[in-house]
C-alpha cells in the first residue's frame, strides 16, 4: 500500500443492531456506489442532507466498526459486512413498499416516505411475513429489486431514458422513488415499469425527447428522462420480468 493511498484496516463488526442513522449511511454509500464502487464523502452529505464534516466522523465510525473501508482521496466502499447491512436495509424498504401499494392500496407516491419511517422499526421475521404474503416480489412498485433474505440482489445496469437510443423500442424498467411530484407526473404521462416506450427524437443542446408511450406521442426535458431506467425489449422479454 503506497503513502499516497493509505486504506482504513476494517475491524470486526460490533454484533449490535444497528442504529437508524447507521443503516441510513449505509443504504446511501451503497447506493451512490451502485453496490460495490465508492462513495466520496461530498455525496453522502448531500444525499442525507447533513454538512460534510458530520460526515466525515461517521465515517471514520462505521469503519472503526468494519463496515467501511475508507481511502483517502478515494472515498469509502462497504465492506462486506457493511454492504449485508445495507442490502438488508433495502429488502426492509422496498418490500414495505411493495406491501404498502400491493396489500393496502397506497399509491406509489407515497410509499417511499412511509417505508423510510418503517424501515428501521420492522423486523425482518415481519418484512419476510409481508414478501411471503405477497409472493414474494421481486421489484417494488418504482421497479427497484428487492434483495432476497440471503442477500442476492440484481444488480443490473439499465440505459436512462435520456440515453435511449432513438427509434430503439424500450421497456420502462425503474424511476427514481424519493420525487412524489415527479411520480405523480410519470404516472400521468404512462411512463411506468413495463411500459413499452420508444424515443421519436431527441431535440440539441438540452432540448426535449420526444416519446412515443403505448400510442401516445409525448415530449419530456431531459432531466426528468434521466430518472428512468429502461432495457431494450428483447432482452427485457428474454429475461422474462416485467414485460
Amino acid at each position: 500500500m503506497s503513502a499516497a493511498r493509505e486504506e482504513t484496516a476494517a475491524k470486526p463488526a460490533a454484533t449490535a443492531p444497528l442504529t437508524a442513522p447507521v443503516e441510513d449511511y449505509l443504504k446511501a454509500i451503497y447506493t451512490i456506489g451502485r453496490g460495490t464502487g465508492a462513495a466520496a464523502t461530498n455525496e453522502i452529505a448531500h444525499r442525507l442532507a447533513l454538512a460534510p464534516a458530520s460526515v466525515s466522523g461517521m465515517v471514520r465510525r462505521l469503519a472503526d466498526q468494519g463496515l467501511l473501508a475508507y481511502e483517502r482521496y478515494h472515498g469509502v466502499k462497504l465492506t462486506e459486512t457493511g454492504r449485508r447491512a445495507a442490502l438488508r436495509t433495502l429488502r426492509r424498504h422496498r418490500v414495505i413498499e411493495a406491501y404498502l401499494a400491493q396489500a393496502l392500496g397506497y399509491p406509489w407516491d407515497r410509499v417511499h416516505a412511509e417505508a423510510e419511517r418503517l424501515e428501521h422499526a420492522a423486523s425482518d421475521e415481519l418484512v419476510d411475513r409481508m414478501a411471503a404474503t405477497m409472493g414474494e416480489p421481486e421489484v417494488d412498485p418504482h421497479g427497484a429489486p428487492i434483495p432476497t433474505r440471503d442477500g442476492a440482489v440484481d444488480e443490473t445496469e439499465y440505459t436512462s431514458l435520456a440515453d435511449l437510443a432513438v427509434d430503439v423500442p424500450g421497456v420502462v424498467v425503474r424511476v427514481a422513488d424519493e420525487d412524489p411530484a415527479m411520480l405523480r407526473y410519470l404516472a400521468e404521462l404512462s411512463v411506468v415499469p413495463g411500459k413499452r416506450i420508444t424515443v421519436k427524437s431527441r431535440a440539441p443542446y438540452g432540448g426535449p425527447i420526444t416519446l412515443v408511450v403505448g400510442r401516445t406521442e409525448i415530449s419530456v426535458g431531459p432531466a426528468l428522462a434521466a430518472h428512468v431506467l429502461t432495457a431494450p425489449v428483447t432482452a427485457k422479454a428474454a429475461a422474462g420480468r416485467r414485460g
